[in-house]
């Protein structure tokens, strides 16, 4: 089963990734009549357009994907950081712990899609897209990463290193990090469905990562769901699918760390 998984993710990957080369047609040009129904060359039919919805779709994974991964690379990075920093910071230096946590804070009480807004409207561009992606999820892997790490910088080896006089490059790297990697990965594979879903939701808006957005033919196919509901239900389908694969991939790594970590 475990094998049949990592075939199965291995394709969905690379239609991720070269759907645009794989794509049988133009996302511009029409092969059809609008919201047409499936046939032999256009396995999902076609859009409110004419165009067919299977290309739309490979063209649009990719970009997707990538600016999502970026994104939630990005605020894991900086979540993660910030985290550590608070929880080292310990009882004695509480005030860099709230220097640290109170403006995340402030930024995690913005409801995302309002922080999306916010940043697509000072920088409609993919940086604008990666920036609030970052800035959304950036807040709460710091408070998960900072809890885990309050749970490990008590231990007596982190106290002996810290005794020693270790740099907290040294401490984190060494002592801390590897025992909280579980934690970490779980929750890097959240955020990377977070990413994903906010991607989407600014192609709802006409404001996503390409023309074949899948969240843009989401909304443009709902006119026509009742003639044409594979139009609708693929890109659906598309995204529950990569969520459903970035958590089993996820799940996975969180086990191997577990047993590496011993």
């Amino acid at each position: 089963m475990r094998r049949i998984l990592f075939v199965l993710g291995g394709v969905f990957a690379l239609l991720l990734l070269m759907g645009p080369e794989l794509a049988p047609h133009s996302v511009t040009a029409p092969v059809g009549i609008p919201f047409g129904l499936p046939t032999a060359t256009s396995p999902f039919g076609t859009d409110q357009l004419g165009r067919d919805v299977l290309s739309r779709l490979l063209n649009g994974g990719r970009p997707l994907v990538l600016t999502s991964l970026a994104a939630s690379l990005a605020g894991g990075l900086l979540g993660v950081t910030l985290g550590l920093v608070a929880a080292l910071a310990g009882p004695e230096r509480r005030w860099l712990a709230a220097l640290v946590l109170r403006p995340l804070d402030a930024l995690a009480a913005v409801p995302p899609i309002l922080v999306l807004l916010l940043v697509l409207t000072a920088l409609p561009a993919r940086g604008g897209l990666v920036l609030a992606v970052m800035l959304a999820g950036a807040p709460l892997t710091a408070r998960v990463t900072m809890a885990a790490a309050a749970q490990v910088t008590g231990r007596a080896h982190v106290e002996a290193a810290v005794a020693r006089g270790e740099s907290w490059a040294w401490l984190l790297g060494r002592e801390v990090l590897p025992l909280i990697a579980p934690t970490v990965l779980s929750d890097a594979g959240l955020r990377f469905v977070a990413a994903v879903h906010l991607a989407a939701a600014a192609g709802f808006l006409g404001l996503g990562t390409s023309d074949s957005d899948w969240g843009l033919m989401i909304v443009e196919a709902l006119p026509g769901a009742v003639l044409q509901p594979w139009a609708l239900a693929v890109p659906i389908a598309a995204l529950a699918a990569l969520a459903v694969a970035v958590n089993l991939c996820s799940d996975w790594l969180t086990r191997r760390s577990r047993v590496l970590a011993g």
